[in-house]
């Protein structure tokens, strides 16, 4: 899937009034003023994350759940793993972690359901017809394209484009430009880079509701009309997750 553009993605020096978060990008809210801000506006007293334990919301059941939906010869069977996606969450603690718990189980079955309608139930590691896409933006100057690279969707949230791969490989510790196939190798860095992009782009409009996550991720193609079959089907495996972890979907469910 196509990815939204992060029109304001910096590596810091961010103009007046914004922050710059702990992955470099600018922007405003609690991804960016908050834990770890380096520039700007900073929050003098962050919250803290909450005392969730994603990993006793996600159990083995609810992952294998999910996974086992796949037929056996999806690559992804052999490559995903619930095991992969807890040591990538190590680099990111304060996913599913913010209000309260019922905010946490929501937002992590919102991700869970964007990792299942991206990747076919974990069946899919790499976008179909990919390579024969041209994901390069060839005027970003920040994160220029390297020769001979394919930047078409690879992991749970099909991570996309020349602008999004380089500052993901920087916040990540592997070259996203001239090694974007490494999402598509490494099961950890494939789950990074998804909880990489939520993190810079979903969680800070999470409390919009799930529509907000929709459109953060898809929304051009999707949103207003774009593509209601696909919104409809996000929407059906977010409401199935929250039934599984016990709690209401919350309202403004699409885009």
């Amino acid at each position: 899937m196509l990815l939204s553009k992060d029109v304001s993605a910096q590596s810091c020096g961010c103009t007046e009034g914004l922050c710059c978060s702990q992955y470099g990008y600018c922007g405003t809210g609690d991804a960016y003023c908050g834990t770890g801000c380096k520039e700007g506006p900073c929050y003098a007293s962050p919250s803290e994350p909450n005392d969730v334990n994603v990993a006793d919301i996600v159990t083995p059941e609810f992952f294998n759940g999910i996974i086992d939906e796949a037929d056996s010869s999806c690559e992804g069977k052999n490559f995903y793993s619930r095991d992969a996606f807890l040591n990538a969450l190590s680099s990111y603690n304060e996913f599913g972690r913010t209000g309260t718990t019922d905010d946490s189980k929501r937002e992590i079955a919102a991700a869970f359901a964007h990792f299942t309608h991206e990747t076919g139930h974990f069946c899919y590691i790499e976008e179909i017809d990919g390579a024969s896409k041209d994901y390069c933006e060839e005027s970003n100057t920040q994160y220029p394209c390297a020769p001979n690279k394919g930047y078409y969707g690879r992991g749970p949230i099909q991570l996309s484009w020349n602008f999004n791969y380089g500052p993901a490989g920087e916040s990540n510790g592997f070259d996203g430009l001239n090694s974007p196939e490494t999402v598509a190798n490494d099961p950890v860095v494939s789950f990074k880079t998804a909880l990489w992009y939520w993190m810079q782009h979903v969680h800070p409009v999470i409390n919009q509701g799930f529509g907000a996550t929709i459109r953060a991720i898809n929304g051009a193609l999707e949103c207003d009309g774009g593509n209601p079959a696909t919104v409809q089907a996000r929407v059906n495996y977010y409401t199935q997750y929250c039934s599984q972890l016990g709690v209401a979907t919350g309202d403004n469910l699409t885009c």
